[in-house]
């Protein structure tokens, strides 16, 4: 039997090596200098200029399909660079900017008073709905920047005309970067659509209604450099009226780990308004930001249960406000309170998660009603040390029967202790110091 195989062994070898050697012979046929076969794609292009595009820039004709042009070209390059030169420039449709696509005016830094300098958008599109589509779109990864919007149809009355959101993100990495909106309605939505690791710095606004809107955020969003305060009127208008009657410069919905610095804000009945959409509710870190001249510096509806939101080293005028919704942590530290006429309290505590103030200044309070603490602790936890509270022979803390533990240490206070402890046991008060 192994001499029958033998010669079947020899022939299944000898064509085996038959076959390697003409496999041999096609890879050394093959050139040298051969290169694999790549998808042939279009040569790069330098930045656009709208100008390219039949955009005018004088503040007559109407340059939105000039726009649309634009950034239709850069969108079918893969992303691109579109500048828009000095001028100003009429925007009467919404405008859509793609994937990877930059909108860059002439500006560097956020301006003031620049609707008619730099390179300005003047939006002429149609008001009444606050609801409609916002006037610009952001997508992934696409940028606006260096430019100002303006609204010459909005009317500096009490009853001003209600716009839609003048900016809205719509995909990741959105960012709005050196940007000045003179008179917006409603200012920038990072918020109806998910947009995370969002992107804002520079951003100047006087936001008639509403600031920024922060929502569907569910990784790591960066704010930096926000400022909102009256400047396309006088102070005292009916304009302005309206703003600290109805306005509210930062909305916070769900959003993990926000980064906030350098985040102002005057003149608005809420400063910062943390609330809970169906999406939840925020974490973040808030610091050297402030809100000015308004009854209500900081309302916490709702924050992350497990989380919370910090302050550091902020400055607010006036009062903060923990509502019964709230189970989540807040954190002041090094924080800095002021009265203004009509605003009795410095904090208002009514939910049932643990609210700490360290090392913070409160300087005056109870200036309409006598007898008003700067704190008052109604549910929940309170956590107070190495704070300093300026007024003299007034009530710096209560504690309501209803707090489920406080803990009051080692504070400056001045002419008298009036700390109220109604919570008995579950409050613990110590060490702290009354000076003339």
């Amino acid at each position: 039997m192994q001499d029958e195989l033998n010669p079947m062994r020899r022939e299944l070898l000898r064509k085996a090596g038959l076959a390697t050697a003409m496999a041999t012979t096609s890879i050394l046929a093959i050139p040298s200098d051969a290169e694999p076969q790549t998808p042939k794609r279009k040569p790069p292009r330098n930045p656009l200029n709208v100008r390219d595009f039949g955009a005018a820039g004088d503040g007559k004709r109407d340059d939105t399909r000039s726009f649309e042009r634009a950034l239709k070209a850069a969108e079918s390059d893969g992303g691109n660079l579109i500048t828009i030169p000095r001028g100003e420039y009429r925007i009467t449709a919404p405008l859509d900017i793609p994937a990877s696509v930059t909108l860059e005016g002439v500006s560097r830094a956020p301006t003031i008073r620049s609707e008619h300098r730099g390179s300005c958008l003047m939006a002429l599109v149609e008001g009444g709905d606050a609801e409609g589509p916002p006037l610009i779109t952001l997508h992934e990864n696409s940028t606006l920047t260096g430019l100002t919007v303006f609204y010459p149809e909005q009317r500096q009355t009490v009853d001003p005309v209600p716009y839609p959101w003048t900016i809205r993100g719509d995909g990741d990495n959105c960012s709005l970067v050196d940007v000045l909106l003179v008179n917006p309605y409603q200012a920038v939505d990072f918020g109806t659509k998910a947009a995370g690791r969002h992107y804002i710095r520079g951003l100047y606004a006087q936001a008639i209604y509403k600031g920024l809107f922060v929502d569907k955020c569910f990784d790591v969003g960066r704010l930096w450099d926000v400022h909102f305060w009256p400047f396309w009127e006088v102070w005292q208008t009916p304009l302005k009226q309206f703003t600290e009657k109805e306005g509210t410069a930062f909305i916070i919905g769900r959003t993990d780990w926000e980064y906030v610095g350098n985040c102002f804000c005057i003149g608005y009945k809420i400063g910062f308004d943390f609330i809970r959409t169906k999406d939840g509710s925020a974490n973040g870190v808030f610091t050297q930001s402030g809100s000015d001249v308004g009854p209500l510096a900081v309302r916490v509806q709702h924050v992350q249960d497990h989380a919370g939101i910090a302050f550091t080293n902020c400055q607010f005028m006036t009062g903060v406000e923990i509502k019964e919704t709230n189970r989540g942590p807040v954190k002041f530290t090094s924080c800095g309170f002021w009265p203004i006429k009509g605003a009795d309290r410095h904090a208002l505590l009514e939910g049932s998660g643990n609210t700490m103030f360290t090392a913070c200044h409160f300087s005056d309070w109870a200036r309409t009603t006598p007898g008003t603490p700067a704190i008052e602790a109604r549910r929940g936890s309170l956590t107070v040390n190495g704070c300093d509270f300026a007024a003299a022979g007034k009530t710096q803390v209560r504690i309501g029967p209803d707090v489920e533990a406080a803990i009051v240490i080692g504070n400056r206070l001045r002419g008298t202790e009036g700390i109220l402890n109604e919570a008995g046991d579950r409050a613990q008060i110590g060490l702290n110091a009354v000076a003339a």
